[in-house]
């Protein structure tokens, strides 16, 4: 079996904390993957967040492990669909999202990738959705 090994985070500070955050602020979302999603999902705040993404139809991303935060709001991906890291995809389809087996998906306001990998092909995605190209040429 092929898995990714671990390695220690980089130690950024962080400019505000998750209860700081007003979702409405913002135009688009990332989740990344790794160990983090398995424990901030637990967060309501956390989960909040999301969940605002979802409900507003905002350009979402989420990549490895980062859509083990959209099982705990499950009422907004059931019947979506979405690519996860391969040991995610029992949650994904718990949650009532249907696991597609590629490297990238794009389900409407979601892009889902596998992992880091496939990050190039991911942000240029989310960079649509965002509409990125468009306004930075006004």
């Amino acid at each position: 079996m092929e898995t990714l090994t671990e390695k220690w985070a980089y130690k950024i500070e962080s400019h505000a904390s998750v209860d700081e955050i007003n979702p409405a602020d913002y135009d688009g979302l990332i989740i990344p993957g790794g160990r983090a999603p398995e424990y901030i999902r637990m967060n309501p705040k956390v989960q909040e967040i999301a969940a605002h993404f979802l409900k507003e139809n905002k350009p979402l991303g989420v990549i490895c492990h980062g859509q083990l935060v959209l099982t705990t709001v499950r009422e907004y991906i059931k019947g979506r669909e979405m690519t996860a890291y391969i040991a995610c995809r029992p949650e994904v389809e718990a949650a009532g999202a249907t696991y597609v087996e590629k490297m990238l998906h794009v389900d409407g306001n979601i892009v889902s990738g596998h992992a880091w990998p496939d990050l190039p092909g991911f942000m240029r995605e989310f960079f649509k959705l965002l509409n990125v190209r468009e306004k930075s040429a006004v």
